[in-house]
Protein backbone atom coordinates (compact mmCIF):
# COMPACT_ATOMS: atom_id res chain seq x y z
CA UNK A 1 0.00 0.00 0.00
CA UNK A 2 2.89 2.44 0.77
CA UNK A 3 4.37 1.72 -2.47
CA UNK A 4 1.52 2.56 -4.24
CA UNK A 5 0.85 5.10 -2.79
CA UNK A 6 4.25 6.88 -2.89
CA UNK A 7 4.29 5.98 -6.26
CA UNK A 8 1.61 7.56 -6.70
CA UNK A 9 3.03 11.07 -5.96
CA UNK A 10 7.00 10.10 -6.15
CA UNK A 11 7.00 12.67 -9.57
CA UNK A 12 5.94 15.39 -6.87
CA UNK A 13 9.38 15.60 -5.26
CA UNK A 14 10.94 15.92 -9.20
CA UNK A 15 8.67 19.15 -9.38
CA UNK A 16 10.69 22.52 -9.76
CA UNK A 17 7.47 24.67 -8.78
CA UNK A 18 6.81 22.45 -5.84
CA UNK A 19 10.37 22.39 -4.89
CA UNK A 20 10.49 26.32 -5.06
CA UNK A 21 7.65 26.36 -2.01
CA UNK A 22 8.62 23.70 -0.08
CA UNK A 23 12.16 23.01 1.70
CA UNK A 24 14.15 19.85 0.98
CA UNK A 25 11.36 18.08 -1.35
CA UNK A 26 13.77 16.05 -2.35
CA UNK A 27 14.91 14.74 1.04
CA UNK A 28 11.24 13.88 1.73
CA UNK A 29 10.86 11.17 -1.15
CA UNK A 30 10.43 7.89 0.37
CA UNK A 31 9.68 5.64 -2.73
CA UNK A 32 13.40 4.25 -2.69
CA UNK A 33 13.20 3.39 1.38
CA UNK A 34 9.50 1.90 0.56
CA UNK A 35 11.36 -0.28 -2.29
CA UNK A 36 14.27 -1.38 -0.09
CA UNK A 37 11.94 -2.74 2.88
CA UNK A 38 10.21 -4.29 0.41
CA UNK A 39 14.04 -6.11 -0.86
CA UNK A 40 14.51 -6.68 3.15
CA UNK A 41 11.32 -8.27 2.99
CA UNK A 42 11.65 -10.57 0.35
CA UNK A 43 9.12 -9.07 -1.15
CA UNK A 44 9.59 -6.45 -3.71
CA UNK A 45 9.32 -8.61 -6.45
CA UNK A 46 5.45 -9.30 -5.87
CA UNK A 47 4.93 -5.47 -5.77
CA UNK A 48 2.35 -4.83 -8.67
CA UNK A 49 3.10 -1.63 -10.99
CA UNK A 50 0.00 0.68 -11.09
CA UNK A 51 0.02 3.83 -13.22
CA UNK A 52 0.49 6.65 -10.47
CA UNK A 53 -1.56 9.64 -10.14
CA UNK A 54 1.23 11.95 -10.51
CA UNK A 55 3.62 11.72 -13.74
CA UNK A 56 6.41 13.71 -15.13
CA UNK A 57 5.20 14.62 -17.97
CA UNK A 58 1.69 15.31 -17.16
CA UNK A 59 0.56 19.35 -16.29
CA UNK A 60 0.54 19.95 -12.12
CA UNK A 61 -2.40 21.49 -10.44
CA UNK A 62 -0.38 23.00 -7.54
CA UNK A 63 -2.87 23.32 -4.98
CA UNK A 64 -3.97 19.73 -5.78
CA UNK A 65 -0.38 18.30 -5.71
CA UNK A 66 -0.20 20.37 -2.18
CA UNK A 67 -2.56 18.35 -0.49
CA UNK A 68 -1.47 15.40 -1.63
CA UNK A 69 2.10 16.01 -0.02
CA UNK A 70 0.33 17.11 2.89
CA UNK A 71 -1.21 13.58 3.13
CA UNK A 72 2.57 12.01 2.89
CA UNK A 73 3.75 14.65 5.04
CA UNK A 74 1.74 14.27 7.52
CA UNK A 75 1.62 10.30 7.77
CA UNK A 76 5.56 10.90 9.08
CA UNK A 77 3.99 11.61 12.43
CA UNK A 78 1.67 8.66 12.56
CA UNK A 79 4.93 6.25 11.34
CA UNK A 80 6.29 6.94 14.53
CA UNK A 81 3.45 4.57 16.08
CA UNK A 82 4.47 2.26 13.21
CA UNK A 83 7.84 1.75 13.79
CA UNK A 84 7.53 1.19 17.76
CA UNK A 85 5.12 -2.12 16.13
CA UNK A 86 7.61 -2.68 13.38
CA UNK A 87 10.38 -2.92 15.80
CA UNK A 88 8.50 -5.51 18.00
CA UNK A 89 8.53 -7.77 14.81
CA UNK A 90 11.86 -7.34 14.38
CA UNK A 91 12.25 -4.72 11.86
CA UNK A 92 14.14 -1.25 12.28
CA UNK A 93 14.77 2.09 11.03
CA UNK A 94 17.95 0.24 8.75
CA UNK A 95 16.09 -2.63 7.74
CA UNK A 96 12.37 -3.35 7.09
CA UNK A 97 10.82 -0.26 8.23
CA UNK A 98 13.56 2.55 6.44
CA UNK A 99 10.26 4.26 5.35
CA UNK A 100 9.07 4.50 8.82
CA UNK A 101 12.14 6.62 10.30
CA UNK A 102 11.82 9.97 11.61
CA UNK A 103 13.81 12.60 10.02
CA UNK A 104 17.50 13.67 11.28
CA UNK A 105 16.39 16.85 12.63
CA UNK A 106 12.72 14.62 14.23
CA UNK A 107 9.46 14.23 12.95
CA UNK A 108 8.69 17.63 14.86
CA UNK A 109 10.25 19.92 13.44
CA UNK A 110 10.61 18.35 9.62
CA UNK A 111 6.54 18.63 9.96
CA UNK A 112 6.59 21.98 11.23
CA UNK A 113 9.00 23.26 8.61
CA UNK A 114 7.21 21.80 5.67
CA UNK A 115 3.76 23.05 7.18
CA UNK A 116 5.66 26.35 7.32
CA UNK A 117 6.36 26.71 4.09
CA UNK A 118 3.08 25.58 3.40
CA UNK A 119 1.23 28.54 5.10
CA UNK A 120 3.34 31.04 2.72
CA UNK A 121 2.06 29.71 -0.28
CA UNK A 122 -0.46 32.35 -1.82
CA UNK A 123 -3.36 30.67 -2.27
CA UNK A 124 -6.67 32.11 -3.43
CA UNK A 125 -10.15 30.70 -1.75
CA UNK A 126 -10.64 28.47 -5.12
CA UNK A 127 -6.76 27.17 -4.69
CA UNK A 128 -7.22 26.64 -0.95
CA UNK A 129 -10.13 24.46 -1.59
CA UNK A 130 -8.28 22.38 -4.32
CA UNK A 131 -5.60 21.94 -1.59
CA UNK A 132 -8.31 20.12 0.46
CA UNK A 133 -9.74 18.80 -2.38
CA UNK A 134 -6.12 17.17 -2.91
CA UNK A 135 -5.84 16.33 0.75
CA UNK A 136 -9.25 14.82 0.10
CA UNK A 137 -8.39 12.32 -2.74
CA UNK A 138 -4.90 11.58 -1.14
CA UNK A 139 -7.37 10.17 1.75
CA UNK A 140 -9.37 7.97 -0.44
CA UNK A 141 -6.76 6.66 -3.07
CA UNK A 142 -4.76 5.37 0.56
CA UNK A 143 -8.41 3.63 1.64
CA UNK A 144 -8.74 2.43 -1.82
CA UNK A 145 -5.20 0.89 -1.79
CA UNK A 146 -6.36 -0.59 1.70
CA UNK A 147 -9.21 -2.21 0.57
CA UNK A 148 -7.91 -4.06 -2.59
CA UNK A 149 -5.04 -5.04 -1.22
CA UNK A 150 -6.54 -6.41 2.39
CA UNK A 151 -9.54 -7.69 0.32
CA UNK A 152 -11.87 -5.96 2.78
CA UNK A 153 -13.87 -2.44 3.19
CA UNK A 154 -11.89 -0.63 6.04
CA UNK A 155 -14.40 1.54 7.78
CA UNK A 156 -14.15 5.48 6.77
Amino acid sequence: MQHAFHSDIDALYDNPDLDDLLPDLKGRRRLNLIRQDLADLGVAGLVEHVEPVFTKDAALDLPTALGWLYVAEGSNLGAAFLLKEAVKLGFSETSGARHLAGAPEGRGLHWRTFMAALDTVALSHADEGRVVAGAEAAFRRTKTLVDTIFGEAVPA
